[in-house]
């Protein structure tokens, strides 16, 4: 009699834990991995251009040494970025986020008002130092505009994985995991920039 009760407890469990190999625990559990991944991506490549400005700064410095104003706005948004830390539990902030993509927003604005001072000075666009800098730091840009858009798929699989049926169950029950936040266009970028020789 406890033998068969034994065997019929575990039959019973066992027809429990039968369909929970298809509600999607496992699956969601990957694809918030593959957010914290894809967000530490971004972080690496916002880390790349970072560490290249203050080489950037240095050498713009040499040749326009009276361009203050612009090589201060660039240390400036450096330093506020850099101070800027965003963990895998704010990815669910949308306000952290936003102030995150604001402040990287400010460095990028910042270095293009210092590219367009450089224009200024014919030796220093010829400086082969300067161009290299130019030159990794346009592909950087290039960069963290790939890491933006995987972290992004990876937030749209995650946030889909936590929405259908079954996994919205298993996420409502067990996980209780919020959606992802996206990277959003800057404000602005609907208007194309206007270009005047």
């Amino acid at each position: 009699m406890k033998l068969r009760n034994a065997l019929l407890s575990l039959l019973a469990l066992l027809s429990l834990l039968l369909p929970l190999s298809g509600c999607g625990y496992n699956q969601i559990q990957k694809n918030e991995e593959a957010v914290f991944s894809a967000w530490a991506d971004v972080e690496a490549t916002y880390q790349r251009r970072a560490d290249l400005i203050p080489n950037l700064v240095e050498t713009v410095k040499a040749y326009a040494s009276h361009e203050r104003e612009t090589l201060q706005a660039v240390t400036e948004a450096r330093a506020k970025v850099s101070q800027m830390n965003i963990t895998a539990k704010d990815l669910n902030d949308p306000a952290m986020l936003e102030k995150f993509q604001a402040a990287q927003g400010q460095l990028s604005s910042a270095l293009s008002r210092l590219l367009v001072t450089v224009e200024r000075y014919p030796d220093l666009k010829a400086n082969q130092n300067f161009l290299d800098l130019q030159h990794q730091l346009e592909g950087t840009e290039n960069r963290i505009n790939v890491a933006r858009q995987r972290f992004n798929t990876a937030v749209q699989s995650f946030n889909g994985s936590i929405r259908t049926f079954p996994n919205n169950l298993t996420n409502k029950f067990l996980l209780k995991l919020e959606r992802k936040e996206p990277f959003k266009a800057e404000a602005g970028a609907e208007t194309a920039p206007k270009v005047k020789f």
